[in-house]
Protein backbone atom coordinates (compact mmCIF):
# COMPACT_ATOMS: atom_id res chain seq x y z
CA UNK A 1 0.00 0.00 0.00
CA UNK A 2 1.61 3.30 -1.15
CA UNK A 3 -0.60 5.83 0.65
CA UNK A 4 -2.95 5.46 3.58
CA UNK A 5 -6.48 6.84 3.18
CA UNK A 6 -7.93 8.95 5.99
CA UNK A 7 -11.47 10.30 6.38
CA UNK A 8 -12.03 13.40 8.53
CA UNK A 9 -15.65 13.89 9.65
CA UNK A 10 -16.57 17.15 11.39
CA UNK A 11 -19.51 19.49 10.87
CA UNK A 12 -17.17 22.46 11.27
CA UNK A 13 -15.56 22.87 7.80
CA UNK A 14 -12.54 24.64 9.28
CA UNK A 15 -11.61 21.54 11.32
CA UNK A 16 -11.48 19.36 8.23
CA UNK A 17 -9.47 21.94 6.29
CA UNK A 18 -6.94 22.41 9.10
CA UNK A 19 -6.42 18.68 9.60
CA UNK A 20 -6.03 18.12 5.85
CA UNK A 21 -3.54 20.99 5.62
CA UNK A 22 -1.65 19.73 8.66
CA UNK A 23 -1.25 16.26 7.10
CA UNK A 24 -0.40 17.52 3.61
CA UNK A 25 3.29 16.61 3.92
CA UNK A 26 2.55 13.09 5.18
CA UNK A 27 1.98 10.08 2.87
CA UNK A 28 -1.79 10.17 3.35
CA UNK A 29 -4.81 10.74 1.13
CA UNK A 30 -7.23 12.82 3.19
CA UNK A 31 -10.93 13.41 2.43
CA UNK A 32 -13.19 15.59 4.53
CA UNK A 33 -16.91 15.19 5.29
CA UNK A 34 -19.47 17.29 7.16
CA UNK A 35 -21.65 14.38 8.31
CA UNK A 36 -21.42 10.66 8.98
CA UNK A 37 -23.88 9.56 6.29
CA UNK A 38 -21.85 10.94 3.38
CA UNK A 39 -18.61 9.54 4.85
CA UNK A 40 -20.05 6.03 5.21
CA UNK A 41 -21.42 6.14 1.65
CA UNK A 42 -17.97 7.10 0.37
CA UNK A 43 -16.48 4.33 2.54
CA UNK A 44 -18.44 1.75 0.54
CA UNK A 45 -16.91 3.02 -2.72
CA UNK A 46 -13.33 3.31 -1.51
CA UNK A 47 -12.33 2.14 1.95
CA UNK A 48 -10.43 4.27 4.42
CA UNK A 49 -7.66 2.99 6.65
CA UNK A 50 -8.45 5.50 9.38
CA UNK A 51 -11.44 7.65 10.34
CA UNK A 52 -11.13 10.84 12.39
CA UNK A 53 -14.65 11.61 13.57
CA UNK A 54 -16.24 14.25 15.76
CA UNK A 55 -18.43 12.80 18.49
CA UNK A 56 -21.20 15.36 17.90
CA UNK A 57 -22.52 15.39 14.36
CA UNK A 58 -25.85 16.20 12.68
CA UNK A 59 -27.72 12.99 11.87
CA UNK A 60 -25.54 10.02 12.72
CA UNK A 61 -23.43 10.62 15.81
CA UNK A 62 -19.75 9.83 16.09
CA UNK A 63 -20.67 6.73 18.11
CA UNK A 64 -22.99 5.61 15.28
CA UNK A 65 -20.16 6.04 12.78
CA UNK A 66 -17.81 4.12 15.07
CA UNK A 67 -20.25 1.19 15.37
CA UNK A 68 -20.79 1.07 11.60
CA UNK A 69 -17.06 1.10 10.83
CA UNK A 70 -16.26 -1.55 13.43
CA UNK A 71 -19.05 -3.80 12.14
CA UNK A 72 -18.50 -3.47 8.39
CA UNK A 73 -14.82 -2.56 8.14
CA UNK A 74 -13.16 -4.14 11.18
CA UNK A 75 -9.62 -3.66 9.81
CA UNK A 76 -10.02 0.14 9.81
CA UNK A 77 -9.42 2.26 12.91
CA UNK A 78 -11.36 5.22 14.35
CA UNK A 79 -9.99 8.19 16.30
CA UNK A 80 -12.66 10.37 17.88
CA UNK A 81 -12.55 14.17 18.09
CA UNK A 82 -14.20 15.61 21.17
CA UNK A 83 -14.52 18.66 23.34
CA UNK A 84 -13.18 18.50 26.90
CA UNK A 85 -16.74 18.29 28.23
CA UNK A 86 -17.32 14.93 26.54
CA UNK A 87 -14.08 13.14 27.43
CA UNK A 88 -16.03 10.62 29.50
CA UNK A 89 -18.09 9.75 26.42
CA UNK A 90 -14.89 9.38 24.39
CA UNK A 91 -13.53 6.92 26.93
CA UNK A 92 -16.74 4.92 26.64
CA UNK A 93 -16.26 4.97 22.87
CA UNK A 94 -12.77 3.52 23.24
CA UNK A 95 -14.32 0.65 25.15
CA UNK A 96 -16.67 0.25 22.17
CA UNK A 97 -13.75 -0.10 19.76
CA UNK A 98 -12.31 3.35 19.03
CA UNK A 99 -8.51 3.48 18.80
CA UNK A 100 -8.21 6.71 20.85
CA UNK A 101 -9.46 10.29 20.98
CA UNK A 102 -8.17 13.86 20.61
CA UNK A 103 -9.64 16.97 22.17
CA UNK A 104 -10.38 20.31 20.57
CA UNK A 105 -8.56 22.47 19.77
CA UNK A 106 -6.56 19.81 17.93
CA UNK A 107 -2.79 19.76 18.41
CA UNK A 108 -1.29 18.47 15.15
CA UNK A 109 1.81 16.97 16.80
CA UNK A 110 -0.40 14.91 19.11
CA UNK A 111 -2.68 13.95 16.24
CA UNK A 112 0.21 12.88 13.99
CA UNK A 113 1.53 10.57 16.71
CA UNK A 114 -1.90 9.00 17.23
CA UNK A 115 -2.39 8.57 13.48
CA UNK A 116 1.01 6.89 13.16
CA UNK A 117 0.21 4.46 15.97
CA UNK A 118 -3.28 3.71 14.60
CA UNK A 119 -1.97 3.02 11.10
CA UNK A 120 0.77 0.77 12.49
CA UNK A 121 -2.00 -1.26 14.12
CA UNK A 122 -3.93 -1.32 10.83
CA UNK A 123 -0.89 -2.70 9.01
CA UNK A 124 -0.19 -5.32 11.69
CA UNK A 125 -3.79 -6.55 11.57
CA UNK A 126 -3.77 -6.72 7.77
CA UNK A 127 -0.45 -8.52 7.67
CA UNK A 128 -1.81 -11.03 10.19
CA UNK A 129 -4.96 -11.52 8.10
CA UNK A 130 -2.88 -11.91 4.93
CA UNK A 131 -0.76 -14.58 6.62
CA UNK A 132 -3.87 -16.38 7.86
CA UNK A 133 -5.41 -16.26 4.39
CA UNK A 134 -2.19 -17.50 2.80
CA UNK A 135 -2.05 -20.34 5.33
CA UNK A 136 -5.70 -21.19 4.75
CA UNK A 137 -5.15 -21.19 0.98
CA UNK A 138 -2.33 -23.68 1.50
CA UNK A 139 -4.46 -25.82 3.80
CA UNK A 140 -7.45 -25.86 1.48
CA UNK A 141 -7.15 -28.16 -1.51
CA UNK A 142 -7.87 -26.00 -4.55
CA UNK A 143 -10.56 -28.32 -5.89
CA UNK A 144 -12.58 -28.44 -2.64
CA UNK A 145 -14.76 -25.36 -2.22
CA UNK A 146 -15.88 -24.14 1.19
CA UNK A 147 -15.25 -21.49 3.80
CA UNK A 148 -17.66 -22.58 6.53
CA UNK A 149 -16.42 -23.52 9.99
CA UNK A 150 -17.06 -27.24 9.44
CA UNK A 151 -15.13 -27.26 6.16
CA UNK A 152 -12.22 -25.35 7.67
CA UNK A 153 -11.93 -28.15 10.21
CA UNK A 154 -11.88 -30.69 7.39
CA UNK A 155 -9.11 -28.75 5.61
CA UNK A 156 -7.02 -28.55 8.77
CA UNK A 157 -7.41 -32.29 9.34
CA UNK A 158 -6.38 -33.01 5.74
CA UNK A 159 -3.29 -30.88 6.20
CA UNK A 160 -2.33 -32.67 9.42
CA UNK A 161 -2.97 -36.20 8.20
CA UNK A 162 -1.73 -36.01 4.61
CA UNK A 163 2.03 -36.30 5.40
CA UNK A 164 1.47 -39.22 7.77
CA UNK A 165 1.69 -42.64 6.14
CA UNK A 166 -1.36 -43.99 7.92
CA UNK A 167 -4.75 -45.44 6.97
CA UNK A 168 -7.64 -42.97 6.73
CA UNK A 169 -11.40 -43.55 6.75
CA UNK A 170 -13.59 -40.91 5.11
CA UNK A 171 -17.29 -40.96 5.97
CA UNK A 172 -19.96 -38.83 4.36
CA UNK A 173 -23.15 -38.98 2.35
CA UNK A 174 -23.02 -39.57 -1.39
CA UNK A 175 -21.96 -36.45 -3.25
CA UNK A 176 -20.02 -34.82 -0.41
CA UNK A 177 -16.63 -35.20 -2.13
CA UNK A 178 -15.02 -38.22 -0.49
CA UNK A 179 -12.81 -39.06 -3.47
CA UNK A 180 -11.71 -35.41 -3.74
CA UNK A 181 -10.56 -35.56 -0.11
CA UNK A 182 -8.72 -38.83 -0.80
CA UNK A 183 -6.95 -37.26 -3.80
CA UNK A 184 -6.06 -34.22 -1.68
CA UNK A 185 -4.50 -36.51 0.94
CA UNK A 186 -2.49 -38.24 -1.77
CA UNK A 187 -1.34 -35.00 -3.43
CA UNK A 188 -0.08 -33.63 -0.11
CA UNK A 189 1.81 -36.78 0.85
CA UNK A 190 5.28 -38.08 0.01
CA UNK A 191 3.56 -40.50 -2.40
CA UNK A 192 2.20 -37.70 -4.63
CA UNK A 193 4.41 -38.65 -7.61
CA UNK A 194 3.28 -42.28 -7.43
CA UNK A 195 -0.06 -43.78 -8.59
CA UNK A 196 -3.44 -42.92 -7.08
CA UNK A 197 -5.76 -45.86 -7.79
CA UNK A 198 -9.48 -45.78 -7.06
CA UNK A 199 -11.91 -48.71 -6.78
CA UNK A 200 -15.62 -48.70 -5.89
CA UNK A 201 -16.49 -51.78 -3.84
CA UNK A 202 -20.25 -51.50 -4.36
CA UNK A 203 -22.25 -53.93 -6.44
CA UNK A 204 -19.55 -56.56 -7.10
CA UNK A 205 -19.26 -60.18 -6.06
CA UNK A 206 -16.39 -61.41 -3.90
CA UNK A 207 -14.78 -63.12 -6.90
CA UNK A 208 -14.82 -60.01 -9.03
CA UNK A 209 -13.49 -57.79 -6.22
CA UNK A 210 -10.69 -60.28 -5.49
CA UNK A 211 -9.76 -60.38 -9.16
CA UNK A 212 -9.77 -56.58 -9.46
CA UNK A 213 -7.81 -55.92 -6.27
CA UNK A 214 -5.39 -58.88 -6.19
CA UNK A 215 -5.12 -59.83 -9.86
CA UNK A 216 -4.57 -63.37 -11.13
CA UNK A 217 -1.98 -65.66 -12.61
CA UNK A 218 -2.18 -67.00 -16.12
CA UNK A 219 -4.30 -70.17 -16.15
CA UNK A 220 -5.78 -69.49 -12.70
CA UNK A 221 -9.27 -70.09 -14.10
CA UNK A 222 -11.00 -70.62 -17.42
CA UNK A 223 -10.40 -67.58 -19.56
CA UNK A 224 -7.31 -66.41 -17.63
CA UNK A 225 -5.10 -66.40 -20.73
CA UNK A 226 -2.53 -64.05 -19.25
CA UNK A 227 -1.36 -62.69 -15.90
CA UNK A 228 -3.27 -59.70 -14.61
CA UNK A 229 -1.82 -57.24 -12.08
CA UNK A 230 -4.45 -56.20 -9.52
CA UNK A 231 -5.18 -52.64 -8.45
CA UNK A 232 -3.28 -53.04 -5.17
CA UNK A 233 -0.10 -53.89 -7.06
CA UNK A 234 -0.80 -51.13 -9.58
CA UNK A 235 -0.83 -48.67 -6.66
CA UNK A 236 2.59 -49.85 -5.36
CA UNK A 237 4.35 -46.95 -3.56
CA UNK A 238 1.24 -44.87 -4.10
CA UNK A 239 -2.30 -44.72 -2.68
CA UNK A 240 -5.25 -47.09 -3.06
CA UNK A 241 -8.69 -45.55 -2.50
CA UNK A 242 -11.47 -48.04 -1.69
CA UNK A 243 -14.78 -46.25 -2.07
CA UNK A 244 -18.03 -47.55 -0.52
CA UNK A 245 -16.06 -50.03 1.60
CA UNK A 246 -19.26 -50.85 3.51
CA UNK A 247 -20.60 -52.58 0.38
CA UNK A 248 -17.76 -55.13 0.37
CA UNK A 249 -18.95 -58.69 1.13
CA UNK A 250 -17.97 -59.90 4.61
CA UNK A 251 -16.02 -62.83 3.15
CA UNK A 252 -13.95 -60.41 1.08
CA UNK A 253 -13.35 -58.25 4.15
CA UNK A 254 -11.35 -61.14 5.63
CA UNK A 255 -8.97 -61.13 2.65
CA UNK A 256 -8.63 -57.36 2.76
CA UNK A 257 -7.88 -57.49 6.50
CA UNK A 258 -5.04 -59.93 5.88
CA UNK A 259 -3.57 -57.58 3.29
CA UNK A 260 -3.90 -54.56 5.59
CA UNK A 261 -2.11 -56.39 8.40
CA UNK A 262 0.65 -58.05 6.35
CA UNK A 263 0.98 -55.76 3.31
CA UNK A 264 1.38 -58.83 1.11
CA UNK A 265 -1.06 -60.31 -1.37
CA UNK A 266 -1.66 -63.51 -3.31
CA UNK A 267 -2.81 -63.17 -6.87
CA UNK A 268 -5.62 -65.59 -7.68
CA UNK A 269 -3.92 -68.86 -8.60
CA UNK A 270 -0.56 -67.88 -7.08
CA UNK A 271 1.31 -69.66 -4.26
CA UNK A 272 3.90 -67.02 -3.36
CA UNK A 273 2.82 -63.80 -1.60
CA UNK A 274 3.99 -60.50 -3.05
CA UNK A 275 4.88 -57.48 -0.86
CA UNK A 276 3.05 -54.26 -1.77
CA UNK A 277 3.70 -50.79 -0.33
CA UNK A 278 0.52 -48.72 -0.48
CA UNK A 279 -1.28 -46.19 1.62
CA UNK A 280 -4.88 -47.25 2.12
CA UNK A 281 -7.74 -44.73 2.19
CA UNK A 282 -11.27 -46.08 2.52
CA UNK A 283 -14.61 -44.29 2.28
CA UNK A 284 -18.22 -45.06 3.06
CA UNK A 285 -21.57 -43.31 2.87
CA UNK A 286 -22.78 -45.62 5.66
CA UNK A 287 -22.05 -45.45 9.38
CA UNK A 288 -19.52 -48.28 9.64
CA UNK A 289 -19.60 -48.35 13.43
CA UNK A 290 -23.33 -49.13 13.28
CA UNK A 291 -22.58 -51.84 10.71
CA UNK A 292 -20.06 -53.36 13.13
CA UNK A 293 -22.77 -53.47 15.79
CA UNK A 294 -25.12 -55.10 13.27
CA UNK A 295 -22.40 -57.64 12.37
CA UNK A 296 -22.40 -56.62 8.70
CA UNK A 297 -18.88 -55.16 8.85
CA UNK A 298 -15.87 -56.74 10.56
CA UNK A 299 -14.85 -54.96 13.74
CA UNK A 300 -11.14 -55.75 13.32
CA UNK A 301 -11.11 -54.36 9.77
CA UNK A 302 -13.01 -51.26 10.91
CA UNK A 303 -10.37 -50.41 13.49
CA UNK A 304 -7.55 -51.12 11.01
CA UNK A 305 -9.07 -48.68 8.51
CA UNK A 306 -10.22 -46.09 11.03
CA UNK A 307 -6.81 -44.91 12.25
CA UNK A 308 -7.89 -41.38 11.37
CA UNK A 309 -11.52 -40.52 10.60
CA UNK A 310 -12.48 -37.59 8.36
CA UNK A 311 -16.22 -36.91 8.51
CA UNK A 312 -17.56 -34.85 5.62
CA UNK A 313 -20.64 -32.73 6.40
CA UNK A 314 -23.65 -32.80 4.06
CA UNK A 315 -24.32 -29.61 2.11
CA UNK A 316 -27.41 -28.83 4.21
CA UNK A 317 -25.08 -28.57 7.24
CA UNK A 318 -23.01 -25.84 5.60
CA UNK A 319 -25.49 -23.51 3.84
CA UNK A 320 -23.02 -20.60 3.97
CA UNK A 321 -20.97 -22.42 1.32
CA UNK A 322 -23.81 -22.55 -1.21
CA UNK A 323 -23.09 -19.07 -2.74
CA UNK A 324 -19.37 -19.96 -3.04
CA UNK A 325 -20.18 -23.25 -4.73
CA UNK A 326 -22.66 -21.58 -7.08
CA UNK A 327 -20.04 -19.03 -8.09
CA UNK A 328 -17.45 -21.78 -8.65
CA UNK A 329 -19.77 -23.91 -10.80
CA UNK A 330 -20.97 -20.87 -12.77
CA UNK A 331 -17.37 -20.08 -13.70
CA UNK A 332 -16.59 -23.70 -14.50
CA UNK A 333 -19.51 -24.30 -16.83
CA UNK A 334 -19.55 -20.82 -18.35
CA UNK A 335 -16.00 -21.54 -19.55
CA UNK A 336 -16.92 -25.07 -20.62
CA UNK A 337 -19.95 -23.93 -22.65
CA UNK A 338 -18.47 -20.64 -23.90
CA UNK A 339 -21.09 -18.54 -22.12
CA UNK A 340 -21.09 -15.41 -19.94
CA UNK A 341 -23.38 -16.48 -17.10
CA UNK A 342 -22.33 -14.37 -14.13
CA UNK A 343 -24.97 -14.78 -11.45
CA UNK A 344 -28.28 -16.20 -10.27
CA UNK A 345 -31.58 -14.44 -9.64
CA UNK A 346 -33.00 -13.77 -6.19
CA UNK A 347 -35.64 -16.45 -6.76
CA UNK A 348 -33.03 -19.05 -7.68
CA UNK A 349 -30.96 -18.33 -4.57
CA UNK A 350 -34.10 -18.60 -2.44
CA UNK A 351 -34.96 -21.96 -4.02
CA UNK A 352 -31.45 -23.37 -3.61
CA UNK A 353 -31.09 -22.02 -0.05
CA UNK A 354 -34.32 -23.81 0.97
CA UNK A 355 -33.54 -27.07 -0.85
CA UNK A 356 -32.13 -29.91 1.33
CA UNK A 357 -29.81 -31.30 -1.41
CA UNK A 358 -30.07 -35.06 -0.81
CA UNK A 359 -27.38 -35.44 -3.50
CA UNK A 360 -25.17 -32.84 -1.79
CA UNK A 361 -22.50 -30.91 -3.73
CA UNK A 362 -22.70 -33.29 -6.68
CA UNK A 363 -26.41 -32.48 -7.05
CA UNK A 364 -25.80 -28.73 -6.83
CA UNK A 365 -23.13 -28.99 -9.52
CA UNK A 366 -25.53 -30.91 -11.75
CA UNK A 367 -28.21 -28.24 -11.24
CA UNK A 368 -25.84 -25.40 -12.13
CA UNK A 369 -24.38 -27.27 -15.12
CA UNK A 370 -27.89 -27.84 -16.50
CA UNK A 371 -28.91 -24.23 -15.83
CA UNK A 372 -25.85 -22.78 -17.60
CA UNK A 373 -26.40 -25.10 -20.55
CA UNK A 374 -30.04 -23.96 -20.91
CA UNK A 375 -29.64 -20.27 -20.11
CA UNK A 376 -29.55 -17.64 -22.85
CA UNK A 377 -29.00 -14.80 -20.38
CA UNK A 378 -26.18 -13.61 -18.13
CA UNK A 379 -28.22 -14.60 -15.06
CA UNK A 380 -29.71 -17.96 -14.09
CA UNK A 381 -33.48 -17.70 -13.52
CA UNK A 382 -36.03 -20.15 -12.14
CA UNK A 383 -37.01 -21.33 -15.63
CA UNK A 384 -33.48 -22.74 -16.02
CA UNK A 385 -33.97 -25.04 -13.00
CA UNK A 386 -35.39 -28.58 -13.07
CA UNK A 387 -39.20 -28.67 -12.91
CA UNK A 388 -39.27 -30.40 -9.50
CA UNK A 389 -37.30 -27.51 -7.96
CA UNK A 390 -39.63 -24.95 -9.53
CA UNK A 391 -42.64 -26.85 -8.18
CA UNK A 392 -41.02 -26.97 -4.74
CA UNK A 393 -40.62 -23.19 -4.91
CA UNK A 394 -44.27 -22.68 -5.93
CA UNK A 395 -45.50 -24.89 -3.06
CA UNK A 396 -43.41 -22.95 -0.56
CA UNK A 397 -44.72 -19.65 -1.95
CA UNK A 398 -48.29 -20.75 -1.20
CA UNK A 399 -47.48 -20.93 2.52
CA UNK A 400 -45.41 -17.73 2.65
CA UNK A 401 -46.51 -14.09 2.81
CA UNK A 402 -46.45 -12.45 -0.62
CA UNK A 403 -43.61 -9.98 -1.09
CA UNK A 404 -43.24 -7.34 -3.77
CA UNK A 405 -40.36 -7.59 -6.25
CA UNK A 406 -38.74 -4.67 -4.44
CA UNK A 407 -38.98 -6.49 -1.10
CA UNK A 408 -37.69 -9.72 -2.64
CA UNK A 409 -34.69 -7.88 -4.11
CA UNK A 410 -33.91 -6.30 -0.75
CA UNK A 411 -34.21 -9.67 1.01
CA UNK A 412 -31.97 -11.36 -1.56
CA UNK A 413 -29.25 -8.69 -1.41
CA UNK A 414 -29.35 -8.74 2.38
CA UNK A 415 -28.96 -12.54 2.49
CA UNK A 416 -25.96 -12.44 0.15
CA UNK A 417 -24.36 -9.60 2.14
CA UNK A 418 -24.77 -11.53 5.38
CA UNK A 419 -23.37 -14.73 3.89
CA UNK A 420 -20.35 -12.85 2.48
CA UNK A 421 -19.80 -10.92 5.73
CA UNK A 422 -20.58 -7.66 3.88
CA UNK A 423 -17.68 -8.10 1.44
CA UNK A 424 -19.05 -5.95 -1.38
CA UNK A 425 -16.83 -7.27 -4.17
CA UNK A 426 -17.71 -10.90 -3.44
CA UNK A 427 -21.41 -10.07 -2.96
CA UNK A 428 -21.50 -8.16 -6.26
CA UNK A 429 -19.86 -11.10 -8.04
CA UNK A 430 -22.38 -13.60 -6.65
CA UNK A 431 -25.27 -11.27 -7.53
CA UNK A 432 -23.87 -10.67 -11.03
CA UNK A 433 -23.90 -6.89 -10.49
CA UNK A 434 -21.29 -4.14 -10.91
CA UNK A 435 -20.17 -2.98 -7.48
CA UNK A 436 -21.54 0.54 -8.11
CA UNK A 437 -24.98 -0.93 -8.92
CA UNK A 438 -24.89 -2.98 -5.73
CA UNK A 439 -24.01 0.14 -3.74
CA UNK A 440 -26.97 2.05 -5.24
CA UNK A 441 -29.35 -0.80 -4.49
CA UNK A 442 -28.04 -1.05 -0.92
CA UNK A 443 -28.61 2.67 -0.49
CA UNK A 444 -32.15 2.45 -1.89
CA UNK A 445 -33.06 -0.46 0.38
CA UNK A 446 -31.41 1.01 3.48
CA UNK A 447 -28.80 -1.77 3.70
CA UNK A 448 -25.74 0.46 4.08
Amino acid sequence: MDRFRIAVIDDEPIVGREVKRGLSRDPYEVETFLDGESALQRFEQAEFDLVLCDLRLPGLSGLDVLKSVRQRHPQSEVILITAYSSVDTAIEAIRAGAFHYVTKPIKMAELRLLIKRALEKVMLVREKEALKEALFSQLRPAEIIGNSKVMREVFRLIDKVAPLDTNVLIQGESGTGKEMVARALHQRSARKDQPFVSFNCGGFTEELIANELFGHEKGAFTGATETKIGLLEAAHRGTIFLDEIGEMPVSMQVKLLRFVEERTLLRVGAVKPRPVDVRLIAASNQELKAMVTAHTFREDLYYRLNVVLIALPPLRARPDDIPLLIRHFLRKYSRAFGKEVKGVSAEVLDILAAYPFPGNVRELENIIERAVALSDETEITARDLPSDLRELSMRSLETQPRLSLEEKEKQYIQEVLIKTNYKKSLAAEILGLPRTTLWRKMKRHGLE
